[in-house]
């Protein structure tokens, strides 16, 4: 496993010293692989387009996340920016030279990449729908449709490999961890091709779901304490080796994630049985293109606003209840809130021509 790390690792000190000019571009994408912009973006975007897209690139994500954490907890994966500075294997050799940045110090293990995951399992759910829906309106495989197959499938890989890339480059990632996250997100998402009762979930089955998915991981965390297995290690080894303490960020605990996807996870279970989300559905205006840009806009712009909104860390308990609130209310403003407000506004507008 060691001659693993450094394999790994000397991966890294060549993507930094080769591609040392891409510096920026690598940060982007390891941002724009984060699943809050799962939430924030793609999410809407894909909910007032085609709901049942939208509804599956939640539960795929939230569930995937989920089973990264538990994962992590069972691989105990280790880091390249803390494992140089750690490791014995070097001995009186020298060392890998990694550079870190202000979004590589992850405090969770890296075992598989949670970034590489969501995305893999994220672009596999866009990509399938947009590929279904236009091969359904080719029955026959034409050369046109043949054609698309390849060019998405081409810009999913394209998009995995920068996702890889850029946490290797960071040195949040060894490359085989990267590897084992695009794989998993890819098979979670294609368990969910075969899963429909998630489109007509109740507020009862996001509620067990909401509750099951937190217990049984607070249950496994206090299981692998009472086993003597101290799974505060992966903090302790950023703490250790980051190299400045202000790029340590809170909210790269693992409860902090778990936390933030639930609060998602239930918000929306709560806005698709809500009385205003039944409301705003009705009539024919829901199937009307520009009522679905009239909902898509606002709620990425409310949502943006969300997103830049910090949630106090002073304390830990408080941390976690703001998270889970904050994250709730994302869903639930996209989904029934913004559509409501428009379907009122359209008809007050019907009203005053009549």
């Amino acid at each position: 496993m060691e001659l693993l790390h450094d394999t790994g690792a000397q991966m890294v000190q060549f993507l930094q010293v080769r591609y040392r000019s891409s510096q920026d571009w690598f940060i982007f994408i390891s941002f724009a692989a984060d699943l809050r912009n799962t939430f924030a973006i793609f999410f809407p975007v894909w909910f007032h387009l085609r709901e049942a897209v939208g509804i599956k690139l939640i539960w795929v994500a939230v569930i995937g996340d989920w089973l990264n954490l538990v994962f992590k907890w069972i691989l105990f994966g280790q880091r390249p920016y803390w494992w140089v500075h750690d490791t014995d294997y070097y001995g009186n050799m020298t060392r890998p030279v990694i550079e870190q940045f202000p979004v590589t110090c992850e405090t969770g293990p890296g075992s598989p990449s949670g970034h590489a995951m969501g995305s893999s399992a994220v672009y596999y759910v866009m990509m399938t729908a947009i590929l279904t829906s236009a091969l359904q309106r080719q029955k026959n495989k034409t050369f046109l449709s043949r054609c698309l197959r390849a060019l998405l499938w081409t810009g999913f890989w394209a998009v995995q490999l920068c996702v890889c890339f850029s946490r290797v480059f960071l040195a949040a990632h060894f490359p085989h961890q990267v590897i084992a996250g695009v794989i998993s997100g890819m098979v979670v998402a294609a368990v969910f091709d075969h899963v429909d009762s998630i489109y007509k979930a109740g507020l009862k089955t996001y509620f067990s779901a909401t509750l099951f998915l937190f217990f049984f991981a607070l249950g496994f965390y206090n299981l692998l304490n009472a086993l003597g297995v101290d799974l505060h290690w992966s903090l302790d080894k950023a703490d250790k080796w980051c190299a400045k303490p202000e790029w340590i960020h809170f909210d790269t605990t693992p409860f902090a994630g778990l936390l933030r996807n639930l609060g998602v996870f239930f918000g929306l279970g709560v806005a698709l049985n809500s009385r205003i989300y039944r409301e705003s559905c009705n009539g024919k205006q829901r199937r009307q293109l520009t009522f679905r840009l009239c909902c898509i806009l606002p709620s990425l712009l409310v949502l943006h606003v969300y997103d830049i909104i910090e949630v106090p860390a002073d304390s830990e308990l408080l941390f976690y209840l703001l998270a889970f609130l904050k994250s709730m209310a994302e869903p639930l403003t996209a989904v029934a809130i913004i559509p409501y407000c428009v379907s009122r506004c359209v008809r007050w507008q019907e009203k005053k021509r009549a």
